[in-house]
């Protein structure tokens, strides 16, 4: 399982920027990590697990697979996109498609990257893409809308229930306010996923600001990270033009230009690890001599929900995990240490996975 991020913004915002960085970076690993570009702006990223590393040294692993996660780069996202402006229409069915939307904000000042709006203002360039998503919400709730209240008035139950998300939704709406501003019951979470409404999608605020920003960020970024805070939405501070230098150079190179910059890790690191917050997501781990793999899950997810990401008959004919804290596995050399110190748990159906847990299925069928 891996999870899919828009990238979203007005022109010359850095997305593009941040874009290329993610799938130069990615190339970069293809020596050691499968790695594909899905389409000319879809781009697939290894996320970045140091714990796999430290496994497949203790495993003897062969191969090292990384979860991935992929990120689209959408375009044309300007001031009457939801009525068909700058090829709207398409990019905004392209957001449709994703988990999340990760919108870039332009934080810094360069006179030779010229701005729409001709001034530098992340807030409102935020309200331009925030209204034309909710405006294109709007056009896809009056559309259905006449469609699911006759069926309702037929009696159809599932009909009933979308027909009073849609109000809800429409509610929201049109007091200027996103849908993911409308608290759902967990019952009803399917039935709202259905109407995939764009501002109902979790978003991720990057506050793209110049290089001599990028520690502590600046006066701009500190304004999208309140506008995050006042959301309960989460804020990365990177500079897109640092990341894509980054992705040009080799491993070695690369901690030594983090280290003149004051930086700690590359900024797409953080992106990543927001995004996985985000979405509520955890990583277990398969290891042994054939490959040491990283697996996505959504946290909470039990044994047997783990084991059909690998493959839904494992999920079918689950009948225990074998199970190793990673601390654990590291602590005792290995799964052979591990037995022998009973650190091993043989786990059921009801347990539900821990973040680091590395685990062996057993399976009937």
């Amino acid at each position: 399982m891996g999870f899919k991020c828009g990238i979203v913004g007005l022109p010359n915002v850095g997305k593009s920027t941040l874009f290329n960085a993610l799938t130069q970076t990615a190339a970069a690993q293809a020596a050691n990590y499968p790695f594909c570009t899905i389409e000319p702006n879809v781009g697939e990223v290894a996320v970045p697990e140091p714990r796999l590393e430290t496994l497949a040294r203790i495993a003897k692993s062969k191969d090292i697979i990384p979860a991935r996660m992929s990120f689209v780069d959408i375009a044309g996202l300007v001031k009457g996109a939801s009525q068909g402006e700058g090829l709207g229409n398409q990019f905004l069915g392209n957001i449709r498609e994703t988990d999340a939307v990760v919108y870039v904000c332009r934080c810094f000042e360069d006179g030779d990257v010229t701005h729409v709006a001709g001034r530098i203002d992340p807030l409102a360039d935020l309200e331009i893409v925030e209204t034309e998503l909710m405006l294109a919400d709007l056009e896809s709730l009056e559309r259905r809308r006449a469609n699911v209240e006759k069926k309702a008035k037929g009696g159809d139950k599932d009909a009933k229930e979308a027909l009073q998300l849609i109000d809800c939704a429409r509610q929201a709406l049109e007091a200027g306010q996103p849908a993911r501003s409308v608290t759902i019951a967990a019952d009803h979470d399917k039935a709202w996923r259905m109407l995939q409404l764009l501002t109902a999608k979790p978003v991720l605020y990057i506050a793209n600001v110049d290089e001599a920003s990028a520690v502590s960020g600046n006066a701009l970024s500190e304004i999208v990270e309140r506008r995050a805070q006042s959301e309960r939405a989460h804020a990365v501070v990177i500079s897109a033009k640092i990341e894509a230098e980054l992705a040009l150079l080799s491993a070695s190179e690369r901690g030594e230009f983090l280290e003149t910059l004051g930086l700690e890790e590359p900024g797409l690191n953080k992106v990543i690890r927001a995004g996985y917050g985000l979405l509520g997501l955890a990583t277990y781990f398969t290891a042994g001599p054939k490959e040491a793999r990283a697996w996505t899950i959504h946290a909470g997810y039990t044994a047997p929900q783990a084991a059909g990401v690998i493959h839904t008959d494992f999920e079918k004919g689950f009948i225990r995990a074998e199970t190793i804290a990673f601390d654990d596995y590291v602590a005792c050399g290995g799964e052979v240490g591990a037995k022998e110190a009973g650190k091993m748990r043989l786990e059921g159906k009801d347990y539900v996975v821990r973040d680091g847990d590395v685990m062996h299925f057993r399976f009937s069928g």
